[in-house]
Order: structure tokens, then C-alpha cells, then sequence
């Protein structure tokens, strides 16, 4: 009986922890992902270790990110794009948490 309250307890555990790092994207325009173009709508964003990845419908888009804390949680959720006409993702903050992405 204890055996599986605890293996209960982990398997809930994973799950929180896994949802955690799941957030939801609008993107207003085409928008690129190292090299990946997606299109004006929702995405996914999934964050692993040092990985984010960006998916939207059957289109996948994995990058490496620099992962930055703020003082105060962000209120929205926005996405910086790099200068010049490529529409490059520089940034992603993500609304109620303290979490800065940094794309490199």
C-alpha cells in the first residue's frame, strides 16, 4: 500500500513539474526559430534544460536559450524580435513567472 501512494506521489510530481515548463505563444507575425519560419498564430513553447522549443501545429522548432531571472514576475508575455526584416526571435518573457529567454 505504501509502495503505491508513493509511486502515486511521484508520477503526480513528474506531471506538475513537466506542465511547468509549458507555456502558451501569439505570434502577430511570421516569425522565425533558428531558421524555422512559423506563422501569425498560437504556438506552444516547451522549455528543456537549455532548449526551447517552439511548436505550432506539425511545425517544430528547437533553440538554444539563455535562461535569465527577473526581480518582479513579467505581466505579459512578449517577444522581442531582433533588428533588420527577418522577424528572429531575440527574447521571449513569459507572463507571470520571472523567466527571460535569451535566444542565441
Amino acid at each position: 500500500m505504501i509502495k503505491r501512494v508513493l509511486l502515486l506521489a511521484s508520477v503526480i510530481s513528474l506531471a506538475v513539474a513537466s506542465a511547468a515548463n509549458s507555456f502558451n505563444l501569439n505570434f502577430y507575425q511570421p516569425t522565425v526559430v533558428n531558421g524555422t519560419t512559423l506563422k501569425v498564430g498560437e504556438a506552444k513553447l516547451e522549455l528543456k534544460d537549455n532548449k526551447a522549443i517552439v511548436k505550432q501545429g506539425k511545425t517544430s522548432a528547437e533553440a538554444t536559450v539563455k535562461v535569465e531571472s527577473a526581480e518582479k514576475k513579467y505581466l505579459y508575455t512578449t517577444v522581442g524580435y531582433k533588428e533588420g526584416d527577418g522577424h528572429q526571435i531575440k527574447d521571449i518573457t513569459i507572463a507571470g513567472t520571472t523567466t527571460k529567454l535569451i535566444f542565441e
